[in-house]
């Protein structure tokens, strides 16, 4: 479907290159070039401008036991991330990063959202999962190789329905204790094995709402790199407005109307709630749904 607003954290202006990163002299060439650029971070957090641009140095940035993990080509230019190996994964979400995704440019934060899955996948699989012994850096950063028993091990991505339950013409929407004050969202949850996007969107809809889809629609997707999500929008007409809340997932939800949804994405103080950032997905999905009547 084409949106007229592009999701958060997508459109990266690099070329992936795959066919480099099985060429070791390839990867020797280009990490000798002069016009490598080793992108510039605080461990997880990206160093940008005021503009909210990315920053890029040269190997004079890097630290003596990082390694390089290639994130694509800019044009001529090979982009590369450093991985340091002293820290453990983080697994979880540095408040400082909100302030950067909200004033970053979806390509920019779409870059960084790769380097920082790449990173914190390395940090969290040192070890091999089939025995046990410590794994090393393959294709160029994007697997890890054991010596041991020749077994490689590939980022995974984790798939996650967002999705907004749909009942004559209003949107229902929800909120977690985790949330800041006023926060409400669509509803979200993992897809688990053995399970389509639209049993996941169904599934999770009646376990956190009590509400049972009748049609899912997909929408879009949006990276997600706390630690390596991928976010899949979708919208669910259900049966009935009749809510039951799992209380240990969902702190309240509502029926929302398509001009409250209007008024809580415009920042109008006397809306029934504050809208999810414009870098999340779940924003898209309000924008889309308001226009789609």
């Amino acid at each position: 479907m084409n949106l007229k607003i592009r999701p958060g954290v997508t459109g990266s202006p690099l070329e992936r290159a795959d066919q480099f990163r099985i060429d070791d002299a390839k990867m020797s060439e280009l990490r000798a070039s002069l016009r490598t650029r080793i992108l510039k971070l605080n461990d997880l957090d990206p160093d940008i401008s005021p503009e909210g641009a990315l920053q890029w140095g040269s190997f004079a940035d890097c630290g003596e036991e990082d390694e390089l993990l290639f994130l694509g080509m800019d044009g001529e230019s090979p982009c590369f991330a450093p991985l340091s190996m002293d820290r453990p994964a983080q697994g979880n979400r540095a408040y400082a990063v909100w302030q950067y995704l909200g004033i970053m440019p979806p390509e920019e934060a779409a870059t960084y959202a790769a380097a920082r899955s790449l990173i914190e996948w390395h940090r969290g699989h040192r070890f091999c999962s089939k025995c046990g012994n410590e794994t090393r850096v393959a294709k160029a950063g994007w697997a890890r190789h054991c010596d041991n028993c020749g077994a490689e091990h590939f980022p995974r991505v984790d798939p996650v329905v967002i999705m907004l339950a749909e009942y004559e013409g209003k949107a229902l929407v929800g909120r977690q204790p985790r949330f800041p004050p006023d926060r409400y969202s669509a509803l979200a949850g993992f897809v688990e094995p053995g399970e389509s996007l639209e049993e996941a969107v169904a599934r999770e809809l009646h376990e956190e709402a009590g509400v049972r889809a009748t049609e899912v629609r997909y929408l879009a997707s949006q990276p997600w790199p706390f630690p390596n999500s991928l976010m899949m929008a979708c919208i669910a007409p259900v049966e009935d407005d009749a809510i039951t809340l799992d209380e240990q997932e969902i702190e309240d939800a509502k029926w929302v109307t398509r001009d409250e949804v209007r008024a809580a994405l415009a920042g109008d103080p006397g809306a029934p709630f504050i809208c999810p950032p414009p870098f999340a997905i779940a924003h898209t999905l309000f924008s889309h749904w308001v226009d789609a009547d």
